[in-house]
């Protein structure tokens, strides 16, 4: 197991009606911007509700909704304009990861003074960003997938450039899970939730042996979980117990806990990113493509994991290292068919000619040597994405 710092702030409130405790958590006597996507949190009702608690202390309330899947940088820019404006001070995300990575990139903005007028450099420059101050997040999730509500990550929208940020101080100061807000969701988004969490895990998992047995077997466990409760939380959605586990394994996926001391590979969101930016494919839906192509392009890499993960995952245990390791990606295609997501680029109107551009992309920003040996040139990316037509 590599060294490593594990720090994680957030506080979570698990549970059926657990918004109550949002008068508690948010500061008496702050101005809050209350932020969420594209009105379903309104038709359902869980604006009002939120609304009404906030509502029993002396606090001044501000709304701005809106936020895209894939957030746009220019609808961020607005919400910063009127954090200025009015001297917000709070800022809480209802919705799912989008609204919360939006959330997390406006709280920076209104803080960095130094990146008043060129705020896309705090995307931008990535990691490398040094900020004193952001504004205190709070989140309300209505959507299991990312694992935002509970990490300092995000993901922002420029033009045709999908750029991922991390600061530690968008870690959310508090996060509110009630698993009952999800029951509305459409099936298509409940089994993007399910593929992206599997997808979150398998990126900090199937790499190579480092003899981490607990982040394996944590991770393990978050997969099997996918795989028993996945397509019954899809067709039966007020399932209490179901969408429960659901919420709390997409959270624990991309926590930093599991990644904590291992190696990482993240090739495949990367691969999945350009398509998104490029063909406006959904996230979860361009990892649920990448994932088998890649895994048969570079089983020669992941062989020895692979072989691991159809044991242990899906009980495969005769032949060899590499017929168990063929099996289990067979086995993982047809688990994300079953949820009703292709996995064959070519279903979403891509085609061969295409996929220069999307190269293009991966040079444009510097994504040239990936993945958790970063081996994985453009050539390699151009071989994964003709495999996934």
């Amino acid at each position: 197991m590599n060294n490593f710092t594990f720090y994680n702030p957030t506080k979570i409130i698990f549970g059926k009606g657990e918004l109550k405790q949002l008068d508690d958590l948010v500061p008496k006597e702050s101005r809050v911007l209350v932020l969420y996507g594209g009105g379903s949190v309104k038709k359902f009702g869980t604006l009002d509700i939120v609304l009404n608690e906030l509502k029993k202390s002396k606090r001044e309330l501000f709304e701005f909704g809106g936020i895209e899947p894939n957030p746009k940088f220019e609808t961020l820019m607005k919400a910063i304009e009127i954090c200025r404006k009015e001297k917000i001070d709070f800022l809480l995300a209802v919705g799912g990861g989008s609204v919360m990575d939006g959330t997390k990139f406006i709280s920076l903005a209104v803080s960095a003074s130094d990146y008043f007028g060129r705020e896309k450099d705090l995307v931008y420059s990535g990691r490398g960003v040094s900020l004193k101050s952001a504004l205190p997040i709070g989140t309300v999730v209505t959507l299991p997938a990312t694992g935002s509500e509970m990490n300092s990550g995000g993901v922002i929208t420029l033009g045709k450039d999908k750029l991922s940020f991390n600061n530690i101080l968008t870690f959310p100061q508090f996060s509110i899970l009630d698993p009952t807000l999800t029951y509305t969701l459409p099936a298509t988004q409940v089994a993007n939730g399910v593929v992206d969490t599997f997808v979150h895990t398998i990126e900090q998992y199937l790499t190579y042996p480092i003899n981490a047995t607990f982040q394996d077997r944590t991770s393990e466990g978050i997969l099997k979980s996918m795989l028993e409760i996945g397509k019954k939380t899809i067709d039966d959605p007020t399932n209490y117990d179901l969408r429960a586990n659901l919420v709390w394994n997409s959270t624990m996926a991309l926590n930093g806990l599991i990644g904590a001391g291992v190696p990482q590979d993240w090739s495949i969101h990367i691969l999945g990113h350009e398509l998104t930016a490029i063909f406006g494919i959904d996230h979860a839906k361009t990892l649920a493509v990448i994932l088998p192509a890649l895994w048969k392009i570079r089983i020669d890499k992941k062989e020895e994991k692979l072989a691991q993960y159809a044991q242990r995952v899906w009980h495969i245990t005769t032949g060899t290292t590499r017929e168990k390791a063929l099996k289990a990606i067979q086995k993982t295609e047809e688990f994300f068919q079953s949820l009703g997501i292709t996995t064959k680029l070519s279903d979403y109107g891509v085609t061969e000619n295409q996929l220069d551009e999307v190269i293009e992309g991966l040079k444009r920003h510097k994504f040239t040597a990936i993945s958790e040996t970063s081996d994985l040139t453009p050539d390699i990316a151009k071989e994964i994405y003709l495999k996934s037509l």
